[in-house]
């Protein structure tokens, strides 16, 4: 009996000094670190950086997440972005928004919730841009799927003299700005 309570004891003492051993702990905060400084080195190493822009359109809360890809020298509109065929608007996982309350994107109502957007670039007309219920694409325009759209609405491109390398999506007047090369379209929100 002496000897089971000998060894219970020393199995209590040496699990207690190995967790409070000062060295275990520094171990398992480095590891979390490393993990997290290895998370922002992917993040900063793809080639088309994640960006999540916060703001309010007329009031109301609003985000959107998109991948940023540059241009690098390439012919985009009707060559890399083909003309008449859905874009996922940015590069790699599908661009989504958030809306936390309803709007109106163009004239048109548009109810809260998350949605993934989408572009039907046209070379000498009105642009289609589309708001679609399946949100969460790992391959944007790839697993598209038309029967999902919520909404599909016409916005007319302007072209600018200066270019712009990296795209983007800004939440400034009328709502939301999408840049790229020489495009600006501008999407009426509210």
């Amino acid at each position: 009996m002496k000897t089971r309570y000998l060894l219970f004891g020393a199995a209590f003492v040496a699990l207690v000094n190995i967790s409070c051993d000062p060295k275990s702990s520094e171990t398992m905060e480095k590891t979390e670190v490393s993990e997290t400084a290895e998370e922002a080195s992917e993040s900063e190493n793809r080639p088309s950086p994640l960006e999540v822009k916060d703001g309010e359109i007329s009031g109301k809360p609003f985000k959107v997440h998109y991948s940023s890809p540059a241009v690098k020298g390439r012919v985009l509109w009707g060559d890399l972005v083909p003309y008449n065929v859905v874009w996922r608007t940015g590069a790699n996982e599908a661009t989504y928004v958030e809306l936390s309350q309803d709007m109106t994107i163009e004239g048109q109502k548009l109810a809260a919730g998350k949605y993934s957007l989408f572009t039907i670039p046209k070379e000498d007309s009105d642009w289609t841009v589309i708001f679609n219920s399946d949100w969460e694409l790992e391959h944007g325009h790839f697993q598209y799927d038309e029967k999902n759209d919520v909404l599909r609405v016409d916005v007319s491109p302007v072209w600018e003299e200066n270019s712009q390398e990296r795209f983007s999506i800004d939440i400034e007047n009328p709502g939301l700005v999408v840049r790229w090369e020489k495009l600006k379209l501008p999407i009426s929100i509210n």
